[in-house]
């Protein structure tokens, strides 16, 4: 048999196994075509303004992933606390630093638009990344710097997303089942 031939066979065994686990797609479409659950109900959150540089590329990320923009009405708001710290993990005899270790954290809370405003489900999001410095190039250093920050406010916009619609799909099979 051919490479690729075993390989398809072993994809499509895969994915029986999955379908007979109930393994369905988080953002998976209704069946009339219409946005599922978790997309209609993240496309209802309001993400609240974050403090300093990092936390608006986190902000403007969420916004993307959650299509804030559909002109649906916010229930829920959702708070984040956001930093990303640096730790210098190439050191030159000198005490200089070449390479930054950059680490970002955020938790985040996810809140009803009751008078109350009941807590509804909370988490965690990290991401690390690093940055080489180049004592003879400040500026392409600096940006280097910045371009991490995005990659990492991404990469947790990305995880709070899919935590989000996780939830979102458990609530939606709980009034179900």
């Amino acid at each position: 048999m051919k490479p690729n031939v075993s390989r398809r066979w072993l994809c499509l065994g895969s994915l029986a196994t999955l379908g007979g686990c109930g393994f369905q797609p988080v953002y998976m479409p209704t069946a009339s075509g219409k946005a599922g659950v978790a997309q209609r109900e993240l496309a209802s959150v309001y993400v609240g303004i974050i403090p300093e540089r990092p936390g608006q590329l986190l902000r403007q990320a969420l916004q993307e992933r959650f299509g804030n923009d559909s002109g649906t009405p916010s229930a829920y708001d959702l708070q984040v606390s956001f930093g990303i710290a640096g730790e210098g993990i190439a050191i030159e005899t000198s005490n200089l630093a070449t390479r930054i270790r950059l680490t970002g954290n955020a938790s985040w809370i996810l809140l009803a638009h009751d008078p109350k405003r009941t807590a509804l489900t909370t988490g965690n999001a990290r991401a690390i990344d690093g940055v080489n410095i180049f004592d003879s190039q400040y500026f392409a250093a600096d940006l280097e710097v910045e371009a991490e920050q995005k990659r990492i406010a991404e990469n947790i916009a990305t995880q709070i997303a899919t935590q989000l619609a996780v939830w979102f799909r458990e609530q939606a099979a709980k009034k179900t089942g």
